[in-house]
């Protein structure tokens, strides 16, 4: 008998341990979170600003759309001839004129409301919420600067991670409902992380670059390090024309693309696609046609295949129509 209610209260004990570090948000629970690469698809908002005052509505419909997403921001360094002065403004191409959105204006700002209410609310359940993809159009120092300075008025936002002595050893990420990621230019990294003294929390991470040599391409690809902890890849990886002359969809293609996931996630890394569109030349608002494979048939079938590969971010102008199809796989 006394050995039954030992075993009662023992269990009873650790219940309620289990009860207590539910309510704290306890940081174990990261380690089951839905984040880490190949365990979840995400539509992620291509070119997702205005450009030229015109589109003004893309981040409202991605967000619109559904969360947890990425969202795509371009960045260019501006500087005002009459005055001198420059800044980050959120752009694609010239010409420039100044009043352009910036960063913290037209996305942090605008987030602001969901990044609260799920700071307030604690699950982390789905966090990130909205992974932002940084697109540098330009690398100058003092940009890449501002933009450090910039995420640092909002690190309390920010997945983070410890920067370490020993850039291969990856620190585990401080779970929060924004995750930043950035490009591959070593120029980056200097700024990003390695100027950053160890002990700093790093605010963004950057992507993998392939290694040199003629072994397949998948074989190329370095493991994630502290710093490195995604890859970015075009189309033309999958299907060697890319989306303008693609042909048939074929179980080669669904290979390839299926052993390319399954590298950066055994790499440890989240792998992303650029652009899928589908949709009759010449009538979309403002998305590059390069990046359109003719027809929203041919372009359901990549994003079927993709969303069954496990991609963690696919890259598409047509934020609603993705949202839509990725809903059935749930």
């Amino acid at each position: 008998m006394k050995a039954r209610r030992s075993t009662l209260r023992l269990s009873f004990c650790l219940l309620l341990l289990g009860a207590v570090l539910y309510l704290l948000d306890f940081p174990i629970a990261a380690e089951h979170s839905s984040y880490l690469p190949g365990e979840r698809v995400l539509l992620d908002a291509h070119n997702c600003y205005p450009e030229h005052g015109q589109w003004t509505d893309r981040l409202e419909r991605a967000l619109k759309a559904g969360l947890p997403l990425a969202v795509e921001q371009d960045l260019v360094w501006y500087t005002d001839k009459g005055t001198g002065r420059s800044w980050s403004i959120v752009a694609h191409n010239a010409p420039y004129v100044g009043d352009e959105p910036t960063l913290k204006n037209y996305f942090f700002e605008r987030i602001r409301p969901i990044v609260e209410a799920a700071l307030s609310e604690g699950s982390r359940r789905h966090w990130p919420l909205i992974t932002l993809n940084l697109d540098f159009k330009s690398e100058e120092r003092a940009h890449l600067a501002a933009i450090w300075s910039l995420l640092g008025e909002y690190e309390s936002w920010l997945c983070t991670a410890e920067r370490g002595p020993d850039l291969q050893k990856s620190n585990p990420l401080a779970l929060k409902p924004v995750l930043v990621l950035t490009g591959s230019s070593d120029t980056q990294q200097k700024i990003f992380h390695d100027d950053a003294p160890p002990g700093t929390q790093l605010r963004l991470f950057g992507a993998v670059k392939l290694q040199e040599g003629s072994d397949p391409l998948e074989e190329r690809v370095p493991p994630s390090n502290n710093y490195r902890r995604w890859w970015n890849n075009p189309w033309s990886f999958v299907e060697e024309e890319g989306q303008r002359k693609p042909g048939d969809w074929t179980a080669a293609d669904r290979e390839r693309l299926n052993a390319l996931v399954r590298q950066a996630h055994v790499k440890g890394l989240w792998i992303r696609f650029y652009t899928l569109n589908g949709h009759a030349t010449g009538s979309s608002p403002g998305w590059t046609e390069s990046y359109n494979f003719g027809s929203e048939e041919g372009v359901r079938l990549r994003w079927k295949a993709a969303i069954e590969a496990g991609v963690d971010f696919v890259a598409t102008d047509q934020y609603e129509l993705f949202a839509e199809l990725k809903s059935k796989y749930k």
